[in-house]
């Protein structure tokens, strides 16, 4: 089993993010890992046929099985998950995955990025709303020390800077 693998920062490529709330045309974006970053990662570490899921509960539960090959046998991590807006048992299979995954280590650094605040352009908004696109076509890109977060940065298809972090050093 290697952990070290798997609690690896997830490269920017893996992570997505979603707009939370609209404030005066600037949006606060939220980061987060989907189900397929997690079975990637998993696959990666331990090898697709060294890892297992099970849901109970109507999926409300999953519970994430990684082989130990020292101990020779199974060790198991769960979590319970909430419903999706789109498709509710759909959605509550991957939450509750996703976040029997954290548990792993998988992702774990999401919780550490800023908040991340990012003004929109006319042609981004409608009626005060952003428009679902806007964001979807930016490439991000981060960067860690020692597995921790020190820099983030999002560029528009034109090649703009639309958000950009850096760590304060002490």
């Amino acid at each position: 089993m290697d952990l070290k693998k798997l609690q690896e920062p997830l490269p920017a490529n893996m992570i997505e993010f979603r707009i939370k709330t609209t404030k005066d045309n600037k949006v606060l974006l939220l980061a987060y890992k989907d189900a397929r970053a997690d079975m990637r990662r998993l696959d990666e570490a331990v090898g697709p046929l060294n890892w297992t899921r099970h849901h109970a509960r109507d999926n409300h539960n999953c519970v994430v099985s990684i082989w130990d090959q020292e101990k020779g046998e199974w060790v198991s991590k769960e979590d319970t998950g909430t419903e999706s807006n789109s498709d509710a048992e759909k959605g509550l299979a991957s939450d509750s995955f996703k976040r029997a995954c954290f548990n792993w280590g998988i992702g774990r650094e999401l919780y550490d990025y800023p908040q991340i605040w990012v003004q929109l352009k006319a042609n981004e908004m409608r009626d005060g709303k952003p428009l679902p696109w806007a964001i979807k076509s930016w490439t991000w890109e981060n960067w860690f020390t020692d597995g921790v977060l020190v820099a983030l940065r999002a560029t528009d298809k034109n090649g703009e800077v639309r958000f950009q972090w850096r760590q304060q050093t002490k």
